[in-house]
């Protein structure tokens, strides 16, 4: 068989069969196997970015990887954005890139770019492929340094001779690796530290801030009355119904330090010491106070799930302590369409096992709290803080779990980044509904103008925040990619059709213009 061939049948011998993909001359072996290749599903993004967008969210829900296949340099480099947040959200992505020919790449031709130069920053691990006869190898080793643990953005790029060259069979799967888990020394010594009495705190990251981990974390504070604090930048985040909930940190680090103000221990699960997302004039970037401590139950990539039983049994924490359910919050209804009326809809509406891709910032303290007293669901949010992840996200989420409903909720100015991840949701009927908050302007940089200490928004800086002349029109916009689309300028319209969509499937727009 062909290379194409042999990539293809050996990502499947690993259990990967979607591949999100934007290809181009180079790739065109690649597609043309999809019909000899039972079981691969290719998926047509409009845009890299969508791709690499689009395969960290079904990481972040399948906890496996999806492959994308990319065209050339110039193609990479349309993806790198939400590469980035993939890495920073550790999800395995098989990325798959193709190059010229070997005979044509000493030309210059206009395509040709340093691939690898493109790939280091993003990824965890890159190699060009020497020879055909190596790619069924070659793809093993991808799939293996993308699951790690952690995950990571395993990048092979590939020379077009080679995907059309014999390439022999394809390899076999590889051998997965288990997450490490602590010492019993290291069990001992944190049980040891709650024990105390000194003022300290879990912070949660990784598969910690699953479910699985939080009735865990719940357990420990049961036994010991440990506060938990959840790192808002994780991939992923189980919440809702009766899961045991932590603080989540917030974005500014006024508000970060002060709630951190106090603790002389800090016991990290598979999260890093928590930093402010900026640098801002007179403020220190670390969020806890200056003389904590840090103690590691579980480094990243570690199984922090698994660490927090085994700290709950060596605490002997109850079983299955209570955590009542959040009330769930009332409809606004004759309100104005505010940020916070928008939440408590959400939170009143949405049923069980929901997903949220979130890539709300200046809006999102308004929504947050309602969404906890929501049924049990999962909550994706920013990573990298590279904008353009929320509909993507939402697009392969939607793809991993296609028995659960998906609400992305998009500010207006981020979601025009990735707006092309409308047409493949209307492509592939993906039940997903999508919250346009549109407050026609940039409004968390009005914010940072004032942080940073840039001074007054002038006449001309004005224009650079704003977008209401002319204000992007997002019912027209999703029906030019097939979506239905409403828009609500009221509590009441957002009411019924943020309703409606509940208890449809399929894709759907709704923009919610902010009062």
């Amino acid at each position: 068989m062909n290379g194409a061939e042999s990539l293809l049948r050996t990502l499947l011998a690993n259990g990967i069969e979607l591949c999100f993909m934007n290809p181009g001359t180079s790739e065109m072996q690649f597609v043309s196997a999809l019909d000899r290749v039972p079981g691969m599903r290719g998926v047509l993004c409009l845009f890299e970015g969508v791709c690499s967008g689009a395969a960290d969210g079904y990481a972040r829900m399948a906890g496996k990887p999806a492959a994308t296949l990319l065209h050339l340099g110039p193609g990479l480099g349309n993806s790198l954005a939400n590469f980035h947040n993939a890495r920073k959200a550790y999800s395995p992505v098989v990325n798959i890139v193709g190059e010229h020919s070997t005979q044509h790449l000493g030309h210059d031709a206009p395509l040709t770019a340093d691939i690898e130069g493109f790939a280091r920053p993003v990824s965890g691990w890159v190699r060009t492929l020497e020879c055909a006869a190596a790619m069924g190898e070659a793809t093993s080793a991808a799939v293996d340094a993308a699951i790690g643990p952690p995950g990571k953005v395993a990048t092979l790029i590939v020379p077009a001779d080679y995907s059309w060259s014999e390439a022999g069979d394809p390899a076999l799967p590889v051998q997965r690796t288990a997450p490490a888990l602590p010492t019993e020394q290291t069990i001992r010594e944190v049980a040891a530290l709650l024990r105390s009495g000194c003022p300290a705190g879990l912070l949660l990251g990784g598969s910690a801030l699953h479910e699985r981990g939080l009735r865990a974390a719940g357990r420990v504070r049961a036994a010991t009355g440990v506060r938990l604090f959840a790192n808002r930048n994780s991939g992923r985040m189980a919440r809702g119904g009766d899961i045991p909930a932590g603080d989540r940190i917030p974005y500014f680090p006024e508000a970060a330090q002060a709630l951190l103000a106090g603790f002389e221990r800090l016991i990290l699960v598979e999260s890093k010491p928590p930093v402010s997302f900026f640098g801002y004039p007179g403020l220190r970037s670390t969020l806890a106070a200056p003389d904590c401590t840090f103690d590691t139950l579980s480094a990243i990539g570690e199984n922090g799930s698994e660490a927090l039983e085994w700290l709950a049994s060596a605490l002997g924490a109850p079983a299955s302590p209570e955590t009542p359910a959040a009330a769930r919050p009332t409809l606004p209804c004759g309100e104005p369409l505010t940020a916070a009326a928008i939440g408590r809809t959400i939170g009143a509406l949405v049923p069980e096992g929901v997903i949220f891709s979130d890539e709300t910032v200046s809006c999102n303290e308004q929504i947050w709290p309602h969404l906890a007293g929501a049924p049990a669901h999962d909550h994706l949010p920013v990573t990298g803080g590279s904008i353009g992840q929320g509909l993507p996200v939402a697009l392969g989420a939607a793809l991993a779990c296609p028995g659960r409903k998906v609400v992305s909720l998009e500010a207006d100015g981020s979601a025009m980044y990735t707006l092309q991840s409308l047409w493949t949701m209307a492509r592939e009927r993906l039940d997903v509904t999508v919250v346009i908050l549109a407050n026609r302007r940039y409004r968390i940089l009005d914010i940072e103008m004032k942080r940073t200490g840039a001074g007054k928004v002038g006449p001309q800086a004005d224009r650079m925040l704003d977008l209401s002349d002319p204000a992007p029109d997002w019912v027209k916009l999703a029906e030019g990619f097939g979506v239905e689309a409403v828009r609500a300028g009221t509590a009441d319209d957002f009411i019924r059709e943020f309703g409606a969509a509940m208890r449809q499937t399929g894709p759907r727009v709704i923009e919610a213009v902010l009062d």
